[in-house]
């Protein structure tokens, strides 16, 4: 057995069952480890892109993803995906197969310092070297899993990889390693934070990103109907409650954010409950209102953001402790209905073409309560964000606290891979797919059932309506002047259809979820409520 074997058999034991990336001659003995092992290496056609994948892998299955590099540009594309689970806090194991040991640190061709490149934008860089294999791995999954949850980068040189091992091939005792668990909230904080949910009229909770890692979510939903809670999620947190429940008033910060500001303006406190300010920070929308944070670490803001109380540490054990207190609260159901029912008709503004809001409507109509939707980052993200329902966790898909182009596609995949038996649909711009279309091939070569909806308006169309914002021409920003609305037969191998209206939006979707492979449905729509809809 060699080291590459010996990381592979690791890494299997934790659950991995997938690496994402590209080879090179020095990635070689890793895959050949990994073929022998039965840990399926799936080619990309970015690392960036295995990076997303890697994340959302991350994110669907709770153990960390797995994304591969060679050394230089390898890794400098890598870098992208990785930033990606660092800022949403994805668990993610970035692996570099680098020079060997003892060329590091010279002038040699590819060569640069991995270590400094991953440090910022990972949790931990460890090198893998010759008896400290199974520690190594067994710190950076352990760290990986711990709170706040991220990537760990592992540097492996080539001659480490092949060299036989120089420790045990059993694992030790207690393989896989457990992450630290976080502490509980002292019971002052608690009872402080019982005290003024029980004197405040009218509380609304905005539920964020750090809930998206409680593993029982019924312990979120008894907390919002112990206190009668009405509740708004961040982006990512959709779906981590049923949005069709009666306390729900949907997204906030995205599509019409001015709508929803003017609900939360009226909270006589706001109930931040893994509330992650790295998805939007406090101080762009909640005035003077005074907040009570429930969250697994202090929250990051400014002095102008009245944050009376806080209770920081296991997320799940506080919730807990806190639902234990009930109140009664008559106004909530009724007024939170009736915004939720507004909010979704002003989101929708009356149009004589297709347009992005009818589109996305028809990708939920088809898509089943249980399927995912991938989305990628644009003028869209703040439509869906806003407008689509999302009824169970890990559902909605979607990078905030990075926010990258190009996230939609490797996560759909991704998703797919990781949970074959549910349906998924990714829904992007035209411009993000110019981006990420080479891993149209990717999904083609795995044989993926996944429809991919290419919300064509021909432009970067967040960029424009930025620019008509701040009175600018529009320059840079337009991606085909071309009068034909029609894709070409295909990219890639991969079927694709254009949808000129919503029946043949539905009609190719509901086909393309028959299909044994990918489909690409260009839809070709009118951007206008963009203008109306994104800012407002």
């Amino acid at each position: 057995m060699n080291n590459a074997d010996l990381i592979v058999r690791c890494l299997y034991e934790v659950g991995v069952r997938h690496g994402y990336g590209i080879p090179s001659g020095n990635v070689l003995p890793l895959m050949e480890a990994m073929r022998l092992g039965e840990i399926e290496f799936v080619l990309t056609a970015h690392e960036g892109s295995a990076g997303f994948a890697a994340d959302v892998t991350g994110r669907q299955t709770g153990v960390p993803g797995l994304a591969i590099a060679t050394l230089g540009p390898g890794a400098t594309n890598l870098t992208t995906g990785v930033g990606d689970a660092f800022l949403d806090r994805s668990p993610m194991l970035a692996l570099t197969c680098n020079i060997q040991a003892n060329q590091l640190g010279r002038r040699i061709q590819m060569s640069i310092d991995h270590r400094a490149l991953f440090a910022p934008i990972t949790k931990a860089s460890y090198s893998l070297r010759p008896g400290n294999i199974v520690n190594t791995l067994g710190k950076a999954i352990a760290l990986s899993l711990t709170e706040p949850m991220g990537p760990v980068h592992l540097d492996l040189p080539e001659d480490v990889a092949v060299a036989e091992i120089s420790e045990s091939e059993e694992l030790p005792r207690g393989w896989p390693p457990v992450p630290r668990p976080l502490s509980s909230a002292s019971d002052e904080a608690v009872i402080e934070a019982a005290r003024l949910l029980a004197a405040a009229e009218r509380p609304v909770a905005v539920i964020g990103a750090s809930a998206m890692r409680l593993t029982d979510m019924s312990k979120l939903s008894r907390f919002i109907d112990a206190h009668e809670l009405p509740f708004a999620t961040t982006t990512m947190a959709k779906g981590l409650i049923d949005e069709r429940h009666p306390l729900s008033i949907g997204c906030i910060e995205r599509a019409k954010r001015q709508f929803q500001r003017r609900f939360l303006s009226e909270a006589d406190l706001v109930v931040g409950v893994g509330y992650d300010t790295i998805e939007v920070e406090y101080e762009a929308w909640v005035g003077d209102r005074p907040v009570l944070q429930i969250d697994i670490e202090p929250v990051d803001v400014d002095g102008s953001v009245n944050v009376v109380h806080q209770v920081v540490g296991d997320l799940a054990d506080g919730l807990t402790r806190l639902s234990e207190q009930t109140v009664i609260r008559n106004w909530a159901r009724e007024t939170c209905e009736k915004h939720r029912n507004d909010f979704q008709r002003v989101l929708r503004p009356a149009s004589d073409t297709f347009c992005p809001h009818q589109a996305i409507d028809i990708v939920r109509k088809v898509l089943p309560e249980a399927g995912v939707l991938a989305f990628d980052v644009g003028a869209h993200t703040h439509q869906i964000a806003s407008q689509w329902e999302t009824y169970q966790p890990r559902s909605f898909l979607i990078t905030n606290g990075w926010s990258s182009m190009g996230f939609g596609l490797p996560a759909a995949i991704a998703a797919k891979v990781a949970e074959p038996e549910r349906q998924v649909v990714c829904v992007l711009g035209d411009g993000c797919f110019q981006m990420t279309c080479g891993e149209l091939a990717t999904a083609k070569r795995l044989g993926l059932t996944l429809p991919i909806v290419v919300l064509d308006d021909r432009w970067l169309g967040l960029i424009k309506v930025k620019q008509e914002r701040r009175s600018l021409v529009y320059y840079g920003t337009e991606l085909d002047e071309s009068p034909q609305l029609s894709p070409p037969e295909h990219y890639f191998g991969v079927p694709a259809f254009p949808a000129l209206s919503g029946s043949a939006l539905e009609r190719e979707l509901n086909e393309a979820l028959e299909r044994s492979g990918p489909t690409v449905i260009e839809a070709f729509v009118d951007p206008t409520h963009y203008s109306e809809t994104v800012f407002d």
